[in-house]
């Protein structure tokens, strides 16, 4: 059953004036140039734009896998530019969860144990850590291959357990690097839709960087970078907000 709620009035993430160099001296280079955004609660927004933009160091800095050089940047009610960084690892470990292009699955483990990754880290027993995570996976369409290695599964399915494993831990902050960008345009919708169904709710934000415009369809937002800045924002938060895996068979 879909229930149609209303999203948080204040955003998830905010950022202002955000900078990012790389290098020192003469071989510095600013990638992000005073970046401002604001990531509302409660739908999926897209970072495009041309390769070499920005995109992904905007959406590294916001998830606190880079330090910015500048700027303020406000996570789900915290400053994480001021975060130390054993502080910045536990917040990253508590409310955000990543699903990136290669998948990153750990070869030697079976899809319910990587899916399960995220609750070892956070010192859930094995055993209830890996039926948490199979009951996730059975949801997601991959009951029949819970004990399958990476090398077992096919891109699509091996992007289901990434995404199993990005949600097991009920982040409220979810981020895709170029998640659809090595499957087929019919693996890649299939992705999409399951990411739309299970992470799109009104107390969690969804960020997607991508040069794939075949999923546009599926933002609420769209946000546009060139050089290091943002120069368009398109779309509205018009989809209503979904309760997790819900419709999911």
């Amino acid at each position: 059953m879909t229930h149609n709620v209303q999203t948080m009035t204040h955003p998830a993430v905010v950022c202002r004036r955000v900078t990012k160099d790389f290098g020192d001296g003469e071989n510095q280079v600013r990638v992000l140039r005073g970046v401002d955004l604001d990531v509302p609660f409660g739908g999926m927004m897209l970072l495009v734009g041309p390769s070499g933009c920005g995109k992904t160091t905007l959406l590294s800095v916001v998830a606190g896998l880079l330090n910015a050089s500048g700027g303020e940047i406000t996570v789900l009610g915290e400053d994480v530019s001021r975060m130390s960084g054993g502080d910045a690892v536990r917040f990253r470990r508590r409310n955000i969860g990543f699903v990136f292009q290669q998948y990153n699955l750990l070869p030697a483990l079976t899809a319910a144990e990587n899916a399960a990754v995220p609750l070892f880290a956070a010192g859930i027993p094995k055993k209830k850590a890996v039926a948490a995570a199979s009951d996730l996976l059975s949801q997601l369409g991959l009951g029949e291959r819970l004990h399958a290695l990476p090398s077992q599964l096919s891109g699509g399915q091996q992007q289901r357990v990434a995404l199993a494993r990005a949600l097991i831990h009920e982040p409220r902050l979810v981020v895709c690097d170029e998640p659809t960008s090595a499957l087929d345009g019919e693996t890649g919708n299939a992705v999409m839709e399951l990411l739309t169904k299970v992470a799109v709710r009104s107390d969690r934000a969804v960020v997607v960087v991508t040069h794939d415009s075949r999923i546009f369809q599926f933002a609420d937002r769209i946000v546009h970078m060139d050089d290091g800045r943002i120069v368009e924002t398109s779309g509205a938060d018009s989809r209503p907000a979904q309760p997790i895996f819900a419709g999911v068979n």
